[in-house]
C-alpha cells in the first residue's frame, strides 16, 4: 500500500514509518521537520494546514495518524487545534482522497478518570472525565475518528500505553535526568501495577492495525507488552539501564496530587521552559494501577509482542553504552 504517516519525526512515529517501510509499503510522511526514516518520502507541513494535509493524503491507500500535541501543560486552544481540528482535517482529506484504511493512534488516557484501571479492555473514550487537556482532546479525536468508520472507510483506534525504548527523549530521558538529580520520587512506594510497551512492539502493533483494518475497524484497542509491573520496578529498570541510581524516596500520592494541582495553576499563569515537574494527571498515573487485558487486542489484530520488558531493558542498556 501507499501509506501516509503523520508525526513521523517523533519517537513512535519514526518507528512506525520505519516498520511500514520494512514491511514493503510505500511510505509518505507529514510533519514539521524531516523524519529521518530511510525509504520514506517526507512532506513537511502541519496537520493544521488544510492544503498540506490534502497534498500529503493524495494517492494514499492508508493513513496512520500519530501527529498530536503531547504535553502535560499548555493552552487548551492549542491542544484542540492540533488534536481535534487536525484529526478532523485528516479524516476529511482522507475520505476525499479515497483512502480505505485509517489508523487513529490514541492513548489509554482517553478512558482514565483518575481511578485504577485493572485488567480492563479498551473502555469508551470519555472527554468529560479525561484528566488534562491532552487526554481530553485525544478522547474527542478518537470519538471523531471512530464515528467516521464506514464500509468503504475502515477506521481503527489503537492506544499504545507508555511507549519506551532506546532513543526515547520523553519518558526515558526525563526519568533518567530526574533520577540523576535526585528529583524522581516514588508515589506510595511505587507499588501501583502498570503496563508499558516497548517501542518495537508498539510499531508492529500499529502496523498490524493497518493490515487488519478490514476486520478490526470500528473499534479501539489498547496496545501493551502485557507484562504489568510495579511502577517502581519499571523506573528502577530504566535507571539501572542508564547507569543511574533508582529512586529510593517516597511521597504520599495525596500530597503529589495536591502539589500537581497547585503547579498546574502556576504553570497556567507563568509556564516554565520544560514540562512541569508534577501535575495531577501525572500523580494519578504514578500512583494508580493501569494495566489491560490484551486478549482481544491480540486476537483482533493477529499480533503478539516480540520483545519482552527484560529484553527491552537489555537493549536500552546496550544503547546507553
Amino acid at each position: 500500500m501507499i501509506v501516509l504517516v503523520t508525526g513521523a519525526s517523533g519517537f513512535l512515529g519514526r518507528a512506525v514509518a520505519a516498520e511500514l517501510v520494512a514491511a514493503g509499503h510505500q511510505v509518505q510522511t507529514l510533519q514539521r521537520r524531516p523524519s529521518g526514516v530511510d525509504g520514506a518520502t517526507d512532506m513537511l507541513g502541519s496537520i493544521t494546514d488544510p492544503d498540506a494535509v490534502s497534498a500529503a493524503v493524495g494517492g494514499a491507500d492508508g493513513v496512520v495518524h500519530l501527529a498530536a500535541k503531547v504535553s502535560l501543560a499548555g493552552a487548551p486552544a492549542e491542544f484542540h487545534a492540533v488534536n481535534v481540528d487536525g484529526t478532523r482535517a485528516m479524516l476529511d482529506a482522507a475520505e476525499r482522497a479515497g483512502v480505505t484504511r485509517f489508523v487513529q493512534v490514541s492513548s489509554p488516557s482517553v478512558a482514565h478518570a483518575g481511578s485504577a484501571l485493572a485488567g480492563v479492555g479498551a473502555e469508551s473514550a470519555d472527554p468529560a472525565r479525561a484528566r488534562g487537556e491532552y487526554a481530553r482532546t485525544k478522547a474527542e479525536a478518537e470519538l471523531l475518528a471512530l464515528a467516521r468508520d464506514a464500509p468503504t472507510f475502515h477506521v481503527v483506534a489503537v492506544r499504545p500505553h507508555i511507549v519506551w525504548g532506546p532513543g526515547d527523549t520523553q519518558l526515558v530521558e526525563r526519568v533518567v535526568d530526574r533520577a540523576r538529580r535526585g528529583r524522581l520520587p516514588l508515589l506510595d512506594g511505587g507499588t501501583a501495577l502498570i503496563d508499558s510497551t516497548y517501542i518495537e512492539n508498539a510499531a508492529t502493533g500499529i502496523r498490524a492495525a493497518l493490515d487488519r483494518a478490514d476486520q478490526a475497524h470500528g473499534n479501539a484497542y489498547v496496545l501493551t507488552n502485557g507484562e504489568p509491573r510495579p511502577v517502581g520496578d519499571l523506573l528502577a529498570g530504566i535507571c539501572l539501564a542508564a547507569g543511574v541510581q533508582p529512586p529510593r524516596w517516597s511521597v504520599p500520592a495525596s500530597v503529589a496530587r495536591a502539589a500537581g494541582s497547585a503547579i498546574e495553576r502556576i504553570w497556567a499563569i507563568a509556564p516554565g521552559d520544560d514540562e512541569p515537574p508534577m501535575t495531577r494527571f501525572l500523580a494519578e498515573q504514578l500512583s494508580t494501577a493501569h494495566w489491560f487485558d490484551q486478549r482481544e487486542t491480540r486476537r483482533a489484530l493477529d499480533w503478539t509482542p516480540s520483545v519482552s520488558i527484560d529484553e527491552g531493558l537489555r537493549r536500552l542498556a546496550a544503547y546507553g553504552r
